[in-house]
């Protein structure tokens, strides 16, 4: 099975590479950036993706949501230091596979890996029971109500997602109305009780 690897940190992916070729897999390529690892992807064709969620050039959430469209039956595994219910839910949303800490055992990611590889349109992670209601908002739209809890305007909320202002300004209009809120305060507040922000 061909994996591409999607990390910004070299040393991270050079440990990956070792730890998944160990196991059987061959690692066809590795990628620092959203960018790379479209190019990658084209020249290779790998069965599976492990992508970590904050790249240099936007959100891996990004990156999951582009080759799901490319490919649906590639494989999908988020690999992330980012914990929390609301990042799994985005990871699902974006058409991920399974979602995993980087501070789990390689057990797990193996574990996920064969699992998104047997069933690319499924889904697992052991941060969230499945049973748990999906919040309706999009990754980006979590993105961007985790700035927003962080206290950004929509000024920084645009230069650090790498979107334009109109467009975070959307996003906010949406997370609005979705959460049913009146204001950003209000949507942080019920974003906290329905468990999307800690």
């Amino acid at each position: 099975m061909k994996v591409l690897i999607v990390d910004d940190h070299a040393v991270v992916r050079h440990g990956l590479k070792s730890a998944i070729e160990s196991q059987g897999y061959k690692v066809v390529a590795e990628a620092g950036s959203i960018n790379e690892a479209q190019a990658f992807m084209a020249q290779t064709n790998p069965d599976a993706i492990i992508v970590d969620i904050n790249l240099p050039d936007g959100s891996g959430f990004d990156l999951v949501t582009w080759s799901r469209k490319v490919s649906p039956t590639t494989a999908i595994v988020v690999l992330t230091l980012n914990e929390g219910e609301e990042y799994v839910r985005a990871a699902r949303s974006a058409g991920a596979n399974a979602f995993i800490v980087k501070s789990a055992p390689l057990s797990d990611l193996i574990a996920a890996l064969d699992f998104a590889i047997s069933s690319p349109t499924s889904f697992s992670s052991k941060q969230i029971s499945s049973s748990d209601m999906d919040s309706g908002l999009s990754a980006r739209e979590i993105d961007v109500l985790h700035s927003i809890s962080h206290g950004l305007s929509n000024a920084a909320i645009a230069t650090n997602l790498y979107i334009s202002v109109s467009t975070v300004k959307t996003h906010v209009s949406s997370i609005l109305r979705k959460l049913d809120a009146d204001n950003r305060v209000q949507a942080l507040t019920i974003a906290r009780e329905r468990g999307l922000l800690v």
